[in-house]
């Protein structure tokens, strides 16, 4: 599977403001570092927790369908499928009908459901011959953000604006608080 970002989010999940307030940091002198971190700190707290923040659009690609008539989306949480398309060994593209297919969205992870009685449409290109094309994310504005995350951003930001190196203790460096590991600890996918 590969995961191709589409369109980013419009917003961060932490506005500059609230971080220079949480950094006490009265200038804009240091905004364009504060910015950059804010975005770093989003991405961190998005590959830790397997989650996406903000509303986003991906492509997924697969070479093949699973053997069973569910697949589970590794972008949470899901909130909708958009299209489906089938590659031919030409690379042109075929519409997978909706009538074949449906989005569960209250699973987590969200899933692609095959309709009973459907079948996938075979992919003739050898690789990425199946694209999905879909949305995550908490929501469109900061307040649709769990705040635990969004205090993990604020926690990392400043963390990295106060140290610009890591920290090394012995041979181990460390580059995240353990603050910010407790907060984002509960958003983090759990298998059993």
């Amino acid at each position: 599977m590969t995961a191709i970002l589409i369109s980013g989010p419009a917003i961060e999940p932490v506005t500059l403001a609230e971080a220079r307030a949480h950094l006490r940091v009265d200038t804009a002198d240091e905004d364009t570092l504060i910015s950059s971190l804010i975005t770093a700190a989003r991405i961190h707290i998005e590959l830790a927790c397997s989650k996406v923040l903000i509303t986003q659009s991906w492509k997924l690609y697969f070479d093949r369908w699973p053997s069973k008539s569910i697949i589970e989306i590794p972008l949470a949480p899901l909130q909708g499928v958009s299209a489906i398309s089938v590659y031919d060994a030409d690379d042109n593209s075929e519409d997978v009908t909706s009538s074949r297919w449906y989005a569960d969205t209250v699973s987590v992870p969200g899933r692609l459901v095959r309709r009973f009685g459907s079948v996938w449409p075979d992919p003739a290109r050898a690789a990425n011959g199946i694209e999905i094309i879909l949305t995550a994310g908490y929501g469109d504005t900061a307040s649709d953000v769990p705040q635990t995350l969004r205090q993990a951003i604020l926690l990392l930001v400043a963390h990295w604006f106060e140290t610009r190196e890591p920290v090394v203790l012995g041979e181990t460096a460390i580059s995240v608080p353990l603050a910010v590991d407790a907060l984002i600890a509960p958003a983090k996918a759990v298998r059993l």
